[in-house]
Order: structure tokens, then C-alpha cells, then sequence
């Protein structure tokens, strides 16, 4: 264990070299980058997420209008024929309005749930906060190194002279 009265060992811990300094603030940046391309992901999977529900409505659409027209065409006919004692073929072509009615109700959910995608603008949280450390390591300056002193330099005498 040091010695709490140790001063050394305190200097030596609070004077870190510049190669440190340099090896933290590279791990610091990797890090920050990595938390945005993250970020940058999770948005993606957002407006992905957006646009796969406008798919499926549009599918379920197609789906519904495919296959219900045999079933459903001919329960309707028969029920209008029923209750109105139509013609059955004007009673056919109203059963097929009503499926027709549907398949664009659920074709315009879809186009609901894509606009709501196109309008995600992708990750533009990530792309803010990447504008804004760039701007911040843009505005940092450099402290001023100070000249060398010629009695810390090395060499001989004539060098130490000509500094």
C-alpha cells in the first residue's frame, strides 16, 4: 500500500503525459462515435419499423381483395338479392363495390403509415449531435508551447550558443 503522505505518487498521478492525454481523448472520440452510429441505427429502425407497417396495411389490402371476392361476393349478392329482390347480376356488381370500398380503405391506412415513414428524415438526432462535436472540436485551440530553455536542451556548448 503507498503511503497517503506520499507526494510522489500523487504527482505522478495527476500529471499525466501527453501521450495519455492523447490515448483518452482518442478512446473518448471512438467511444462517441460509436454511441451515434448507434443512435443513428435505433432511428433507422424507427422509420423501418413506420414503413413496415404501411407494407403489411398495403398487403393485407391486396390480401383481402383477393381472396375475399369469391366468399364474399357471393354472400353479399345473395344477401342484396334478399333483402332487395334485385337483379342478380346488379346484385353481384354491388357486393363487388363494397369489397372494392374496403381494399382502398385499408390502401389509404398504408399510405398513412409510408408518409408517416418518408417524413422520419432518417437519424437526425445522430446527424445533430455529429454537427455539434464537430463544431466544438473545430472551436478548440491548441495552448501555446513554450520556447525550450538552452539549459534543457542537450548537445554542447556551441549549440546551447546558437539557441
Amino acid at each position: 500500500m503507498s503511503d497517503p503522505g506520499n507526494t510522489t505518487a500523487k504527482a505522478v498521478g495527476a500529471d499525466r503525459s501527453l501521450g495519455q492525454l492523447v490515448a483518452s481523448a482518442t478512446a473518448e472520440m471512438s467511444a462517441l462515435v460509436h454511441d451515434e452510429i448507434a443512435l443513428a441505427k435505433a432511428q433507422l429502425r424507427q422509420d423501418a419499423k413506420k414503413a413496415g407497417v404501411g407494407g403489411a396495411a398495403f398487403t393485407a389490402a391486396g390480401t383481402v381483395l383477393l381472396f375475399s371476392l369469391p366468399m364474399l361476393s357471393f354472400a353479399l349478392a345473395y344477401g342484396f338479392r334478399t333483402w332487395t329482390g334485385w337483379n342478380m347480376a346488379l346484385c353481384f356488381l354491388l357486393s363487388f363495390a363494397v369489397n372494392v370500398v374496403v381494399a382502398g380503405l385499408l390502401a389509404l391506412i398504408g399510405t398513412v403509415f409510408v408518409k408517416k415513414a418518408k417524413k422520419g428524415q432518417g437519424p437526425q438526432k445522430a446527424v445533430a449531435s455529429a454537427k455539434q462535436s464537430a463544431a466544438v472540436l473545430q472551436n478548440a485551440k491548441p495552448h501555446p508551447r513554450p520556447e525550450p530553455r538552452p539549459e534543457l536542451t542537450g548537445g554542447s556548448r556551441e549549440d546551447k550558443a546558437l539557441l
